[in-house]
């Protein structure tokens, strides 16, 4: 029985759903990027960004290529990218309504005082 869509978009963001991962696909936005380079940038143990790494690159989301004795991790194509930007768009979106109620709510107390 074939899985429906909504549970397969479920599950895609379930998959998104880490701070590494998420962190992992910010840095490969713009290249491909040396694993040790990861490591550099994201503040985990080895054996955890490995753990991650090997999720995305079972979703396919990212491929990995060895050069010489170092893995480099890539996006698989520009479409998790945009998803991102999409992200960052929305929660900019939200943040600022949010600031914009908390003056609202900041005024309406000192009108209240």
């Amino acid at each position: 029985m074939p899985v429906p869509l909504h549970h397969a978009k479920a599950e895609f963001f379930r998959m998104l759903g880490h701070p590494v991962r998420i962190r992992v696909l910010e840095l490969l936005q713009d290249g491909p990027v040396p694993v040790r380079d990861l490591l550099e940038q994201i503040d985990v143990e080895p054996s955890n960004l490995s753990q991650q790494l090997a999720v995305l690159r079972r979703s396919g989301i990212v491929t990995s290529a060895r050069e010489g004795s170092t893995v480099v991790y890539a996006m698989a194509g520009p479409d998790v990218a945009d998803l991102l930007r999409a992200a960052r768009r929305i929660l900019t979106e939200l943040l600022a309504g949010q600031r914009e109620l908390l003056q609202e709510l900041r005024e309406e107390e000192a009108a209240a005082r």
